[in-house]
């Protein structure tokens, strides 16, 4: 199945095997479901797509035969309980294989996959079924999560029907059992490529969660992920570390690594345990793997030598800045050097380090070939090498393969993102003269200071290589004389305490590091960081409550 993703695109590679073009070639009526998960149980129909192990032990192999009858088990029933194309279906899953069961039956009826995370409370919930209008969901017992939403329903009254799994609970339909009475065929019902499959409350540091909408070429989008980012073929076991309701599950457990050929390694677990998954990783000899950075500082702490992990044969980050200091530790232990990537919850890999390509630490890599990308300032205009400017994609509105639909009932949020006539991804870089991106910041995180434009993450970096840094925060604070000036908010390893000599310490680090009128002028030592429920940072926090102190 070495070229099976060659039916859905077009590509050049170099003599070394590295990506120089790539482009969508689909047809009006693709369909992952259908032409790549249902192609596959047709080919290869014993092999392998989800090997799902969770933390007492249990263990399931699932192959393409097994998710092409399920999910039209799914489709089956979900059309027979009156679930029609278009509908949106929250779906709250964890970990657990039903989530792969009902994603790829939703898209064969073309309804429409919310995926949704555990951790939301009854307002989120609350909030998500009006925006939404949502009719249908699929949810664990676990964690409380049919508890909070049936509190959700005490003030909304549009759901149709819920289904329940891993537990019951009285009102709630149980989802496998349910499935199980319906056949594993179905006929093809046809969608168009352009028609909305999938959206994400996308949570960003200010403001309630935007919906980014979907159409069907997202999917496809992702081949590019699977086998030119991940760099997977028919020999992977390829895990990426996400809940299921993040939008890394669709770029690293639900798409392209199928079309590549992979088997998907799912480890369901409830909290994360740098140990716990570092075993499972040696135990079941993992071969492809992709984290974010937080992830791997947390194996370098708790000690990554009292595990093997010479199976990995290729490993990739992404979902926040990669400070060098990881990626270096993380090569001298492994010797595998840490491919990083960037994109969104609206997007697949807008800019990356793809196969091949010579990975500098700490840059995001250069743009990948399903994207014209550039970086632009707030007056549309393209800036120069060396200069910060915002990442933007060329492309059309509700048009370009592997970008979002739209920002569903959101007008206002659609015209900022199309400003210029190309699409703003609200995160800033500057390019190097070899054409690998830095990353900066967000657009609203960068800081004036005394006449300089400084970005956040830089500074984090310098002081996250100090000992005594566990966690950090740069943003502006209130100045009398300068206007702003640079804040440090810092989370102490438990070797460390506060105190003014510290202060002292990371300032100077910092000053040795970098220009002079970056260091931290305030420095405040704190428990935790103020984060959204996906684990961002939310850095209009701290300047809110700086502002209100």
């Amino acid at each position: 199945m070495k070229d099976f993703y060659k039916r859905f695109v077009k590509e050049e590679l170099d003599d070394e095997g590295r990506l120089l073009k790539f482009e969508l070639d689909l047809k009006d009526n693709f369909n992952f479901s259908y032409d790549i998960v249902d192609e596959l149980a047709e080919i290869q129909p014993e092999k392998t797509a989800i090997l799902w192990v969770n933390e007492a032990g249990e263990e399931h192999h699932f192959t393409y035969r097994d998710l092409k009858e399920e999910s039209s088990r799914v489709a089956n029933m979900m059309l027979a309980h009156g679930v029609k194309k278009g509908d949106f279906v929250l779906a709250v899953l964890k970990r657990h294989y039903e989530f792969w069961f009902l994603a790829y039956g939703l898209m064969k009826i073309g309804a429409v996959l919310i995926p949704a995370t555990n951790q939301l409370s009854t307002k989120d919930y609350i909030y998500r079924f009006n925006a939404a209008d949502i009719k249908y969901v699929v949810a664990t017992a676990e964690n409380d999560v049919a508890a909070k939403i049936d509190a959700a329903c005490e003030k909304y009254d549009g759901l149709a029907e819920k289904f329940i799994t891993h537990g019951s609970r009285e009102g709630w339909t149980d989802f496998l059992p349910e499935i199980a009475k319906y056949p594993a065929e179905r006929e093809r019902i046809e969608t168009n490529i352009y028609e909305p499959m999938l959206m994400y409350f996308s949570s960003g540091t200010t403001g309630q969660p935007k919906m980014a909408l979907h159409n069907y070429t997202i999917a496809a989008a992702h081949i590019l992920t699977g086998k030119h980012w991940h760099h997977l073929d028919d020999d992977s076991l390829h895990l990426t570390v996400s809940e299921t309701g993040w939008a890394k599950c669709a770029w690293g457990k639900m798409f392209g690594q199928y079309a590549a050929g992979a088997t998907t390694f799912i480890y369901d677990f409830d909290r994360f345990d740098p140990d716990a998954l570092m075993k499972v990783i040696q135990d079941y000899k993992v071969t492809s793997f992709c984290a974010p950075p937080t992830m791997y500082r947390f194996f370098i702490k708790a000690g990554m030598e009292k595990y093997d992990l010479s199976s990995i044969k290729y490993s990739c980050i992404a979902g926040e800045a990669l400070n060098p200091a990881v990626y270096n530790k993380w090569y001298e232990y492994t010797g595998l050097k840490l491919m990083e990537g960037f994109g969104q919850s609206e997007s697949a890999v807008i800019v990356g380090n793809l196969y091949g390509m010579e990975p500098k630490p700490g840059s995001m890599g250069k743009p990948t070939p399903l994207y014209k990308v550039a970086l632009m300032d707030g007056d549309g205009n393209l800036v120069k090498q060396g200069e910060v400017g915002e990442i933007v994609v060329y492309g059309e509105e509700g048009r370009t393969m592997g970008l979002l639909k739209e920002y569903y009932r959101n007008p206002a949020e659609n015209e900022r993102a199309w400003k210029y006539g190309v699409y703003h991804t609200g995160d800033t870089a500057y390019m190097d003269e070899d054409g690998y991106y830095w990353y900066v910041g967000r657009t609203d995180d960068l800081i004036k200071a005394s006449g300089y434009r400084i970005g956040p993450f830089e500074i984090e970096s310098i002081l996250m290589e100090h000992p005594a840094v566990m966690e950090c925060a740069i943003t502006a604070a209130a100045d009398p004389i300068r206007g702003n000036v640079v804040k440090a908010t810092i989370v102490l390893t438990k070797d460390y305490k506060p105190s003014d000599e510290l202060v002292k310490e990371l300032q100077n680090y910092v000053k040795k590091s970098t220009a002079p009128y970056k260091y931290p002028r305030v420095v405040e030592f704190v428990d935790e960081l103020p984060k959204t429920v996906s684990g961002k940072i939310k850095r209009s926090t701290i300047r809110k409550n700086d502002a209100e102190k």
